[in-house]
């Protein structure tokens, strides 16, 4: 394994965030011995899926979001799960100062060589820019030798033409089933059997769809 990598924090603003993106990454390198702590900073409290049929609603949303995150991460192989508190939907309008302090507690504690979060400005809902955006402000008040790498998912449809093709392209095809198990957990949001249809997970077409994960590393302009 790459020793870089021994431990990593992932930081997201909701439960199923680390489901789509990097739950392939995450079991890979948690099989060749990294260490993950992943900081959900809201339950999703403000979601509108209840389940497919509804089995939630307004009140009983916040703990079933709790357990599926916790489900979730006990799929991917997640040793250390921090839930944050915030509110979901507000991220951008949080005190930046209090944000930026409980990630700099979390960085300090954890000492990671590797953050992963979503790449500010190129992941479409305005908790996620912001997330990221209050990693990247964190990470950049360290000294730059002793900065962290800082791995980000972007899923914009202009992605590409401003930030350039991805430089990391993880196989993750043999983690599809901890991929496909994370996904399932989060049954308040998805429906695993639709996006599956008849096909098993080492189907062609399964493999093809889930089993590459993509993710840019930010580069500081200091």
């Amino acid at each position: 394994m790459n020793k870089k990598y021994e431990k990593i924090l992932v930081v997201f603003p909701h439960p199923d965030d680390e489901a789509f993106g990097v739950s392939g990454t995450l079991a890979k390198y948690i099989h060749e011995g990294a260490q993950v702590t992943y900081a959900c900073l809201t339950l999703g409290e403000m979601g509108r899926n209840m389940g497919f049929p509804p089995f939630a609603n307004r009140v009983t949303l916040p703990l079933i979001r709790k357990l599926e995150l916790e489900a979730s991460c006990r799929a991917i192989g997640i040793q250390d799960v921090r839930m944050l508190g915030f509110h979901d939907k507000t991220i951008e309008f949080e005190d930046p100062d209090h944000l930026d302090a409980q990630l700099d507690a979390l960085i300090r504690e954890i000492e990671p060589s590797l953050v992963i979060t979503f790449y500010p400005g190129y992941s479409v809902h305005p908790d996620h820019d912001a997330t990221g955006a209050a990693v990247v402000r964190t990470i950049s008040k360290i000294a730059r030798e002793k900065r962290p790498v800082i791995q980000c998912v972007a899923f914009s449809n202009d992605r590409e033409q401003a930030i350039g093709k991805p430089d990391i392209v993880n196989d993750i095809s043999k983690f599809l089933a901890q991929k496909l198990a994370s996904l399932e957990a989060h049954e308040s949001q998805f429906k695993v059997s639709e996006l599956l249809g008849t096909q098993k997970v080492n189907d062609k077409e399964i493999v093809s769809r889930f089993g590459v994960e993509q993710l840019w590393t930010y580069s500081f302009i200091d």
